[in-house]
């Protein structure tokens, strides 16, 4: 019998109607400018609403469409918003849900992962938690099929996940996706200063990201850290924040999204 994971946010962060949220996906990256013409290894994608963040998530995966059948594996790390986890949180359960489908988690991945002391099995830190749902539509209408390891990063060292990183790396076939927002509440001018500064010690792949300048900065450090040591290269694709989408501008949550490629691929 298989364990599915339902959707938790549907018809709160993106709709709950199969055919509302493909058009609304669709309509998202169609929007997106692209331009690449290197297969990212990893990116680092926002979470929030797709009122406020979808445009940015948008532009990180339209950049796969021409990878989509060649990317099998999505290894996907998000920070816990409601249950508190000292280490990494990995689910029981054998698929994850949207309105769009079912996607079947990698268990031979996991199973690996399982003897790593940081790794905790918690179906409660995955049941309610939206910064890994959300990215799940956009993966479902940009690749073909695919396998899923989700990843609740609570307190963790970025050794501890680099190292988690290291172990499910893989070829061509394995997408790395870090989901993160940036600064929060700040007022539009002040989050703009901020994340800013935060963009950039993220393309020098600093390792000592603050979460109160990325909800993320446990999994995004535990990437920087990977990155930096097998040479990575990052692009930021884009920046904004709320104030620039849907919300006022007294009291803005901050968006990015990069991209890293190996660096052979630069020649």
């Amino acid at each position: 019998m298989t364990i599915t994971r339902s959707p938790a946010v549907a018809g709160m962060f993106y709709p709950a109607s199969p055919a509302v949220l493909a058009a609304t996906v669709d309509q998202l990256l169609a929007a997106a400018p692209t331009t690449e013409t290197l297969q990212p290894k990893a990116l680092i994608v926002p979470h929030a609403g797709y009122v406020y963040s979808g445009s940015t998530a948008a532009m990180a995966y339209a950049a796969l469409a021409p990878w989509r059948s060649t990317i099998r594996r999505v290894v996907l790390l998000g920070p816990t918003h409601r249950v508190a986890v000292d280490g990494i949180a990995v689910p029981k359960t054998d698929a994850f849900a949207t309105p769009l489908g079912s996607i079947p988690l990698d268990a031979p991945a996991i199973a690996r992962l399982a003897a790593l002391p940081q790794i905790v099995f918690s179906d409660r830190a995955h049941a309610e938690e939206h910064s890994l749902e959300v990215h799940l539509p956009f993966l479902q209408r940009m690749l073909d099929d695919f396998t899923l390891v989700p990843l609740a990063v609570g307190h963790a060292a970025p050794e501890a996940v680099a190292e988690v990183l290291d172990l499910l790396w893989g070829g061509p076939e394995t997408l790395i996706v870090i989901s993160s927002d940036l600064s929060h509440f700040l007022p539009y001018a002040a989050a703009n200063q901020v994340d800013r500064d935060t963009c950039q010690h993220i393309l020098q792949l600093d390792t000592h990201i603050r979460t109160d300048q990325a909800c993320g900065a446990y999994p995004v450090n535990g990437l920087l850290l990977a990155a930096r040591r097998r040479g990575l290269v990052p692009q930021l694709i884009h920046r904004c924040n709320s104030g620039d989408t849907a919300g006022d501008r007294q009291r803005v949550v901050g968006y990015a999204a990069f991209a890293f490629h190996e660096a052979n691929d630069h020649g």
